[in-house]
């Protein structure tokens, strides 16, 4: 069994990539990053050190150019500046996604990683979605719907070679911290704070998630002992 985890550098594709060592070996794990524009490249940095840290073989891709005309505020070109406040305070009283969503981002991220996989040999992707992203339709692109669609289209599209699988779909963030301190996950290698600066910024609507999934588990986040 060969699997490639979409590794994004945070909590939860690392403890995807956890999973995927277990199961297989790092000898038959791949780790693919996207660069798609973002204002900084803090969390391919850290997918990088995790990739070492797991020994298995890492691959980086640049589709920035594909959100040339996006405004999204993640985005360098962006004119918007990043919310500094939680998902949920962020879509009260309105409808659609959270201005941090990116167009479709992890449906091509997912067809770029079906074709790498399929080339690599593996057999399955892991992504690492989970219940909080998707509640609401802050991103659309984590619910359990689009998981099972992209499913399909990947096993159809590959004839029955290669499947999508999204372990923690189902489950909070707090969970997904939960299984990966049971399996020792370097969290101190991870990113997840949508600015870039020396140390996460502890207001964004990610920084807000990280930080109570770990409380909710009795610890606190590595990242904020340098805060």
């Amino acid at each position: 069994m060969k699997i490639l985890v979409l590794s994004s550098g945070g909590v939860d594709s690392t403890t995807c990539l956890a999973l995927a060592v277990k199961e297989a070996g790092p000898e038959n794990v791949f780790s693919l990053s996207i660069y798609y524009g973002q204002k900084h490249d803090k969390e391919l940095e850290a997918a990088r050190a995790v990739a070492a840290y797991y020994g298995v073989a890492h691959q980086e891709l640049d589709l920035a150019v594909i959100f040339a005309d996006s405004n999204c505020s993640l985005l360098k070109q962006s004119s918007e500046e990043i919310p500094k406040e939680s998902y949920a305070r962020q879509l009260s009283g309105t409808e659609g996604t959270v201005s941090t969503y990116v167009p479709f981002r992890n449906g091509l991220f997912l067809s770029c990683a079906a074709s790498v996989a399929l080339s690599r040999g593996c057999e399955k992707i892991l992504y690492g979605a989970h219940a909080d992203d998707a509640a609401g339709a802050a991103y659309p692109d984590c619910s359990v719907q689009f998981v099972e669609a992209m499913n399909r289209a990947i096993t159809e599209g590959t004839g029955n070679q290669l499947r999508l699988e999204a372990p923690f779909v189902s489950v909070s963030k707090a969970e997904v911290v939960r299984t990966g301190l049971a399996l020792k996950v370097p969290y101190e290698l991870t990113w997840s704070c949508y600015e870039g600066g020396k140390t996460p910024c502890c207001r964004c609507g990610t920084c807000i998630d990280r930080i109570e999934a770990f409380r909710a588990n009795g610890v606190e986040d590595p990242l904020l002992k340098e805060v």
